[in-house]
């Protein structure tokens, strides 16, 4: 007799607590999670909760998408460097430093925003809102916070001679590519796991945490790759470094640590409480996702696997310690509690 699936509670009492939210001398929040920490032959080295679940990567696996656009020859077609490949990894906030790139490079290409099958939203960026409200101006696709990856899409499916209309649909070749990349970086079948659709409109799926991990470390450490996907994430990875704001958007978390760390450590954030990274030089991969997907949880989280695996500096620490420990205060700017890394989490 088949076996019941885990309810959704249960699944989440499996995993420990990682962080915790305090409010005076009081434990207020508990958000719990897995993480997974795996070197590109797929050994998991360090492991909290379940690191087999399949969970959706949303935004964190852009990297990977992003493999495709160089290995392809579209970024090299069209000349695309390192401002670009950034663009194509990014969740930014919709800054002019996004938009004006993001238009610029739709236009080399002979495209234009029209092409891209995002949507629009206001900017993630409060003061590029009020900025576009102030103007009377309205959102557009290059707002949206994927409208770098969507134009690596659009570039590769240019190039590679795919029909650009409809290139988010799971039956587009471009997608069924980008489908089999993920299976091959992280080494393992996704035939059985879930599907849906992210919040830019693309397929996704569902990617066991230590396969998502592995796949990020076979960015660093690249034996076994073809020689042109192993360019591909050395290009990847150093356009990362290099133009961290583009990945993000200036005084996030993740721009941060690649401004203090970016010689040893990339960092991709993903929707619903999932983080990726990777320990350059190492060859290591981390992937964690927060159960109830609390961003403010994976932070924390991500921020404290990073210190554990000796990621930082002393001096990287304490420039970046606004973010291993988070405040937390009230209307009138007063602390009154923090945002943590819990004891399981070791």
């Amino acid at each position: 007799m088949n076996e019941a699936p885990l309810s959704v509670a249960a699944v989440a009492t499996a995993n420990p607590v990682l962080v915790e939210v305090t409010r005076g001398t009081v434990v207020e929040s508990r958000h719990r999670g897995s993480i997974a920490v795996v070197d590109a032959a797929g050994r998991v080295l360090h492991q909290v909760g379940d690191v087999a679940q399949a969970v959706y990567p949303r935004s964190a696996i852009k990297p990977l998408q992003a493999l495709l656009l160089v290995e392809s020859g579209a970024a090299d077609r069209f000349g695309l460097g390192d401002r670009e490949l950034a663009l194509a990894c990014a969740s930014h906030r919709g800054e002019t430093v996004h938009t004006e790139a993001v238009a610029a490079w739709l236009g080399r290409v002979g495209l234009s925003p029209d092409d891209l099958e995002c949507g629009a939203h206001l900017p993630y960026d409060p003061k590029s809102m009020e900025a576009l409200l102030r103007a009377g101006g309205h959102p557009s696709t290059l707002h949206n916070n994927c409208s770098g990856k969507h134009s690596g899409f659009v570039t590769a499916a240019l190039h590679l001679g795919l029909p650009v209309k409809g290139y988010i649909r799971r039956e587009h070749p471009l997608q069924q590519r980008l489908y089999r990349t993920i299976e091959e970086m992280g080494g393992e079948s996704l035939a059985a796991t879930g599907r849906g659709y992210d919040g830019c409109g693309i397929p996704v799926f569902g990617v066991p945490l230590r396969a998502l991990a592995r796949a990020f470390a076979r960015l660093d450490d690249t034996a076994g790759l073809t020689p042109e996907r192993a360019d591909a994430a050395g290009r990847i990875l150093r356009a990362m470094a290099v133009e961290p704001v583009m990945v993000s958007g200036h005084g996030s978390f993740v721009t941060r640590v690649m401004q203090v760390a970016g010689e040893t450590v990339r960092l991709k954030s993903g929707a619903e409480g999932v983080y990726c990274a990777v320990l350059v030089g190492r060859g290591i991969g981390i992937a964690l996702k927060i159960d109830d997907g609390a961003g403010r949880a994976a932070e924390v989280a991500m921020a404290a696997a990073l210190r554990r695996l000796g990621a930082f500096t002393a001096e990287q620490e304490r420039e970046l310690a606004a973010f291993l420990e988070v405040p937390i205060r009230n209307v009138a700017g007063r602390d009154v509690g923090v945002v943590r890394a819990a004891a399981d989490l070791s």
